[in-house]
Protein backbone atom coordinates (compact mmCIF):
# COMPACT_ATOMS: atom_id res chain seq x y z
CA UNK A 1 0.00 0.00 0.00
CA UNK A 2 1.18 3.10 -0.52
CA UNK A 3 -0.14 6.20 2.31
CA UNK A 4 0.26 9.68 2.11
CA UNK A 5 -0.39 12.38 4.06
CA UNK A 6 -2.57 15.35 1.60
CA UNK A 7 -4.71 17.86 2.38
CA UNK A 8 -7.84 18.95 0.03
CA UNK A 9 -8.99 22.28 2.13
CA UNK A 10 -10.09 20.88 5.48
CA UNK A 11 -6.29 20.16 6.86
CA UNK A 12 -4.15 17.64 6.75
CA UNK A 13 -5.15 13.89 6.47
CA UNK A 14 -3.85 10.39 6.36
CA UNK A 15 -4.89 8.64 2.72
CA UNK A 16 -4.39 5.90 0.51
CA UNK A 17 -2.64 6.58 -3.18
CA UNK A 18 -4.00 4.10 -5.31
CA UNK A 19 -2.75 5.43 -8.81
CA UNK A 20 -3.62 8.92 -9.11
CA UNK A 21 -6.31 8.80 -7.30
CA UNK A 22 -6.15 9.66 -3.03
CA UNK A 23 -8.71 7.94 -0.80
CA UNK A 24 -9.31 8.73 2.79
CA UNK A 25 -8.98 6.64 5.32
CA UNK A 26 -11.16 7.52 7.95
CA UNK A 27 -8.44 8.47 10.91
CA UNK A 28 -8.35 11.33 12.87
CA UNK A 29 -4.71 11.92 13.09
CA UNK A 30 -1.20 12.18 11.37
CA UNK A 31 0.69 9.89 9.95
CA UNK A 32 3.02 9.06 12.84
CA UNK A 33 -0.42 8.72 15.13
CA UNK A 34 -1.63 6.32 12.17
CA UNK A 35 1.80 4.11 12.41
CA UNK A 36 1.64 4.16 15.88
CA UNK A 37 -2.18 2.55 15.51
CA UNK A 38 -1.27 -0.22 13.55
CA UNK A 39 -2.12 1.56 10.32
CA UNK A 40 -6.24 1.31 11.05
CA UNK A 41 -8.09 1.74 7.52
CA UNK A 42 -11.96 2.12 8.56
CA UNK A 43 -12.80 3.84 4.95
CA UNK A 44 -11.22 4.18 1.82
CA UNK A 45 -13.50 7.44 0.18
CA UNK A 46 -12.27 9.25 -3.08
CA UNK A 47 -11.01 12.74 -2.05
CA UNK A 48 -11.36 15.06 -5.00
CA UNK A 49 -8.50 18.10 -5.11
CA UNK A 50 -6.09 16.57 -2.99
CA UNK A 51 -2.62 18.35 -2.62
CA UNK A 52 -0.39 16.11 -1.21
CA UNK A 53 1.81 17.01 1.86
CA UNK A 54 5.14 15.88 3.38
CA UNK A 55 3.69 12.23 4.02
CA UNK A 56 4.86 12.55 8.02
CA UNK A 57 6.07 14.96 10.21
CA UNK A 58 9.20 12.43 11.60
CA UNK A 59 9.85 11.69 15.59
CA UNK A 60 13.39 12.15 14.50
CA UNK A 61 15.56 12.39 11.43
CA UNK A 62 18.22 10.02 11.48
CA UNK A 63 21.01 10.16 8.42
CA UNK A 64 23.38 7.60 7.51
CA UNK A 65 26.30 7.25 4.53
CA UNK A 66 25.16 4.05 3.47
CA UNK A 67 26.73 3.72 -0.37
CA UNK A 68 30.66 3.76 -0.92
CA UNK A 69 30.23 4.85 -4.23
CA UNK A 70 28.82 8.24 -3.20
CA UNK A 71 31.53 8.21 -0.21
CA UNK A 72 34.47 7.69 -2.79
CA UNK A 73 33.03 10.68 -4.96
CA UNK A 74 31.90 13.06 -2.84
CA UNK A 75 35.22 12.75 -0.55
CA UNK A 76 37.00 13.30 -3.34
CA UNK A 77 35.88 16.70 -4.10
CA UNK A 78 36.36 17.59 -0.21
CA UNK A 79 39.21 16.58 -0.25
CA UNK A 80 39.55 14.02 2.61
CA UNK A 81 40.13 10.41 2.98
CA UNK A 82 37.38 7.86 3.95
CA UNK A 83 37.90 7.04 7.40
CA UNK A 84 38.71 3.13 7.82
CA UNK A 85 36.32 2.85 10.72
CA UNK A 86 33.44 3.56 8.07
CA UNK A 87 33.33 0.64 7.05
CA UNK A 88 32.18 -1.14 10.16
CA UNK A 89 30.25 1.60 11.87
CA UNK A 90 27.23 2.91 10.42
CA UNK A 91 27.38 6.14 11.94
CA UNK A 92 24.45 8.65 11.55
CA UNK A 93 23.58 12.44 12.07
CA UNK A 94 20.31 13.71 13.39
CA UNK A 95 18.60 15.63 11.25
CA UNK A 96 15.69 18.54 12.67
CA UNK A 97 11.86 17.53 11.77
CA UNK A 98 10.41 20.81 11.59
CA UNK A 99 12.73 21.40 8.39
CA UNK A 100 10.66 18.86 6.27
CA UNK A 101 8.68 19.97 2.85
CA UNK A 102 7.28 17.96 1.06
CA UNK A 103 6.69 17.17 -2.69
CA UNK A 104 5.95 19.84 -5.48
CA UNK A 105 7.31 22.21 -2.34
CA UNK A 106 9.60 25.51 -3.40
CA UNK A 107 12.82 24.61 -1.57
CA UNK A 108 14.23 27.76 -0.42
CA UNK A 109 17.52 28.78 -0.73
CA UNK A 110 19.07 30.28 1.86
CA UNK A 111 21.09 33.28 1.75
CA UNK A 112 23.96 32.26 3.36
CA UNK A 113 25.15 29.61 0.30
CA UNK A 114 26.16 29.94 -3.15
CA UNK A 115 26.02 26.08 -3.85
CA UNK A 116 22.76 24.15 -3.23
CA UNK A 117 22.96 20.63 -3.56
CA UNK A 118 20.20 18.13 -3.72
CA UNK A 119 20.72 14.28 -2.29
CA UNK A 120 19.25 11.14 -3.12
CA UNK A 121 18.15 8.99 -0.78
CA UNK A 122 16.10 6.33 0.60
CA UNK A 123 14.26 6.10 3.87
CA UNK A 124 12.90 4.01 6.18
CA UNK A 125 9.95 4.66 8.75
CA UNK A 126 9.95 2.77 11.70
CA UNK A 127 6.80 0.86 12.80
CA UNK A 128 7.52 -0.21 16.25
CA UNK A 129 8.93 -0.06 19.29
CA UNK A 130 11.74 -1.47 19.84
CA UNK A 131 15.76 -1.50 21.68
CA UNK A 132 18.77 -3.25 21.55
CA UNK A 133 17.26 -4.51 18.47
CA UNK A 134 19.10 -7.56 16.93
CA UNK A 135 19.88 -7.06 13.66
CA UNK A 136 18.02 -10.55 12.11
CA UNK A 137 15.16 -8.95 13.61
CA UNK A 138 15.91 -5.33 12.66
CA UNK A 139 13.48 -5.38 9.66
CA UNK A 140 10.42 -5.78 11.04
CA UNK A 141 10.55 -2.69 12.76
CA UNK A 142 9.77 -1.00 9.05
CA UNK A 143 6.64 0.10 8.54
CA UNK A 144 7.43 1.23 4.86
CA UNK A 145 9.72 3.68 2.99
CA UNK A 146 9.42 6.66 0.91
CA UNK A 147 12.47 9.26 -0.55
CA UNK A 148 14.48 11.81 0.73
CA UNK A 149 15.84 15.04 -0.60
CA UNK A 150 18.42 15.79 1.93
CA UNK A 151 19.23 19.10 0.53
CA UNK A 152 22.63 20.70 1.38
CA UNK A 153 24.69 23.88 1.25
CA UNK A 154 27.98 22.63 -0.05
CA UNK A 155 30.16 25.40 0.48
CA UNK A 156 29.03 26.16 3.98
CA UNK A 157 29.79 22.49 4.25
CA UNK A 158 33.43 22.64 3.41
CA UNK A 159 33.75 25.21 5.73
CA UNK A 160 32.13 22.78 8.60
CA UNK A 161 33.95 19.65 7.96
CA UNK A 162 37.19 20.34 9.51
CA UNK A 163 35.71 20.74 13.01
CA UNK A 164 34.47 17.40 12.92
CA UNK A 165 30.73 18.35 14.34
CA UNK A 166 29.04 18.83 11.22
CA UNK A 167 27.31 18.85 9.51
CA UNK A 168 25.46 22.07 11.05
CA UNK A 169 23.81 24.80 9.08
CA UNK A 170 25.46 22.49 6.24
CA UNK A 171 21.74 21.21 6.33
CA UNK A 172 19.61 22.92 8.27
CA UNK A 173 17.18 25.64 7.45
CA UNK A 174 13.46 25.43 6.86
CA UNK A 175 12.96 23.37 3.70
CA UNK A 176 16.14 21.41 3.63
CA UNK A 177 14.67 17.78 4.08
CA UNK A 178 12.31 17.25 1.30
CA UNK A 179 9.98 13.64 1.98
CA UNK A 180 7.59 12.18 -0.32
CA UNK A 181 5.59 11.63 -2.37
CA UNK A 182 4.27 8.43 -0.47
CA UNK A 183 5.24 5.73 2.23
CA UNK A 184 5.53 2.33 0.55
CA UNK A 185 4.62 -0.76 3.35
CA UNK A 186 7.38 -2.72 3.67
CA UNK A 187 5.43 -5.91 2.37
CA UNK A 188 5.45 -4.35 -1.41
CA UNK A 189 9.01 -3.61 -1.81
CA UNK A 190 12.65 -4.98 -1.85
CA UNK A 191 14.97 -2.51 -0.26
CA UNK A 192 17.60 -4.30 -1.38
CA UNK A 193 17.32 -3.84 -5.12
CA UNK A 194 15.61 -0.53 -5.94
CA UNK A 195 16.62 1.05 -8.95
CA UNK A 196 17.24 4.68 -8.08
CA UNK A 197 17.68 8.03 -10.36
CA UNK A 198 18.37 11.87 -10.17
CA UNK A 199 16.68 14.22 -13.12
CA UNK A 200 17.46 17.93 -12.63
CA UNK A 201 15.17 19.38 -15.93
CA UNK A 202 14.53 16.43 -16.93
CA UNK A 203 17.94 15.62 -17.73
CA UNK A 204 19.45 11.73 -15.70
CA UNK A 205 22.37 13.35 -13.35
CA UNK A 206 22.90 9.69 -11.89
CA UNK A 207 21.38 7.34 -11.16
CA UNK A 208 22.42 3.70 -9.03
CA UNK A 209 20.97 0.99 -7.06
CA UNK A 210 19.61 0.26 -3.68
CA UNK A 211 21.71 -3.01 -3.30
CA UNK A 212 24.60 -1.20 -3.64
CA UNK A 213 24.77 -0.22 -0.11
CA UNK A 214 27.18 -1.02 2.23
CA UNK A 215 25.52 -0.69 5.57
CA UNK A 216 22.01 -2.17 5.02
CA UNK A 217 18.72 -0.68 7.34
CA UNK A 218 19.06 -3.55 9.56
CA UNK A 219 22.61 -2.87 10.69
CA UNK A 220 21.63 1.06 11.11
CA UNK A 221 18.74 0.12 13.46
CA UNK A 222 20.69 -2.37 15.12
CA UNK A 223 23.43 0.06 15.76
CA UNK A 224 21.11 3.11 16.34
CA UNK A 225 18.53 1.01 18.68
CA UNK A 226 21.69 -0.20 21.30
CA UNK A 227 20.67 1.18 24.83
CA UNK A 228 17.59 3.51 23.44
CA UNK A 229 14.59 3.23 22.41
CA UNK A 230 13.37 3.37 18.98
CA UNK A 231 9.40 5.11 18.39
CA UNK A 232 6.75 4.68 15.15
CA UNK A 233 7.21 7.46 13.18
CA UNK A 234 11.30 8.01 13.18
CA UNK A 235 12.91 8.16 9.58
CA UNK A 236 16.19 6.19 9.18
CA UNK A 237 17.79 7.81 5.75
CA UNK A 238 20.45 5.49 3.17
CA UNK A 239 22.52 8.36 2.61
CA UNK A 240 23.28 9.57 -0.77
CA UNK A 241 23.39 6.94 -4.03
CA UNK A 242 26.32 7.24 -5.93
CA UNK A 243 25.64 9.96 -8.36
CA UNK A 244 22.91 11.01 -6.33
CA UNK A 245 24.41 14.57 -5.68
CA UNK A 246 25.32 17.75 -7.77
CA UNK A 247 29.08 17.51 -5.58
CA UNK A 248 30.11 14.36 -6.88
CA UNK A 249 29.60 15.63 -10.39
CA UNK A 250 30.66 19.43 -9.67
CA UNK A 251 27.00 20.45 -11.44
CA UNK A 252 25.62 23.13 -9.03
CA UNK A 253 21.54 23.98 -8.98
CA UNK A 254 19.90 26.98 -9.98
CA UNK A 255 16.89 29.47 -9.44
CA UNK A 256 14.14 27.58 -10.64
CA UNK A 257 15.57 24.06 -11.73
CA UNK A 258 13.13 21.70 -11.02
CA UNK A 259 14.98 17.96 -9.29
CA UNK A 260 12.97 14.66 -9.64
CA UNK A 261 14.03 11.61 -7.50
CA UNK A 262 12.64 8.63 -8.67
CA UNK A 263 12.76 5.48 -6.34
CA UNK A 264 11.23 2.08 -8.13
CA UNK A 265 8.24 1.13 -6.22
CA UNK A 266 7.69 4.51 -4.62
CA UNK A 267 7.66 7.41 -7.15
CA UNK A 268 8.70 10.59 -7.90
CA UNK A 269 9.51 12.89 -5.46
CA UNK A 270 9.94 16.25 -7.51
CA UNK A 271 10.19 20.21 -6.84
CA UNK A 272 11.92 23.32 -7.77
CA UNK A 273 14.64 25.52 -6.55
CA UNK A 274 13.49 28.33 -5.31
CA UNK A 275 15.25 32.03 -5.80
CA UNK A 276 18.03 32.70 -3.60
CA UNK A 277 17.24 34.28 -0.50
CA UNK A 278 19.15 38.19 0.50
CA UNK A 279 21.03 38.44 3.85
CA UNK A 280 19.74 40.08 6.39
Amino acid sequence: MKFVTYDAGQGPRVGLLEGESVLDVGFEGDMVAFIEAGAPIARRQPVGGARLLAPLRPRSLRDFLAFEGHLKNAMSRLGRPIAPEWYSVPAYYKGLPETVIGPDEEIPWPAYTERLDHELELAAIIGRRGKDIPKEEAMHYIFGYTIWNDVSARDVQTRELPVNMGPGKAKDWDGSNVLGPCIVTADEIDPSNLRMVVRVNGEIWGEDNSGHMHHTFADMIAYASQAQTLYPGEVFGSGTAAGGSGLELDRWLREGDVVELEIEGIGVLRNRIGKKQRGA
